[in-house]
């Protein structure tokens, strides 16, 4: 059975964020007019980037676990222009990654372990895990296969 790792992370923040959509985990009324953080000078442009959110918040939850919300706001802030000198890093908007956490703790894909932050719950790994073998499995078949000389 393949891993989280074993796949790239735009094929697997994709699929689950098409998973995401499907279940119970709607998008908030503010997402088309709020910003990602401060660091960011529009909103986003797309209008799924919620459940794409979501699904990269579930994956970097299962790889770097467990992790606190100040954790992931350091993980998606970006730098912000101050005047005519370097940019100075900002961490992202709280509201979205809590929000999101929330949702994703509702389906039971993520929990909540004292005094450390959030990690995936067996349900949310098992979806990973699989989605990851379905993933690699479609990768596998449509490449060929390497011929070996000796």
């Amino acid at each position: 059975m393949a891993k989280v790792y074993d796949v790239p992370a735009d094929l697997l923040i994709n699929k689950l964020a098409d998973i995401l959509k499907n279940e119970d985990i709607p998008a908030p009324s503010w997402t088309p007019f709020v910003k990602t953080g401060s660091h960011a000078e529009k909103p986003p442009q797309k209008p799924d980037w919620w459940h794409t959110r979501c699904a990269s918040i579930l994956r970097k939850v299962y790889l770097n676990g467990p992790l606190g919300i100040n954790d992931l706001r350091k993980m998606y802030g970006g730098g912000k222009a101050v005047g005519y000198g370097n940019r100075d890093h900002r961490p992202a908007g709280g509201g979205i990654i809590r929000t999101a956490i929330q949702g994703l703790e509702k389906l039971g894909y993520v929990e909540k372990v004292a005094g450390k932050g959030r990690v995936v719950s067996k349900n949310g790994m098992k979806k990973l895990d699989r989605l990851a073998t379905e993933i690699l499995s479609q990768l596998i078949s449509k490449t060929p296969q390497l011929k070996v000389y000796s």
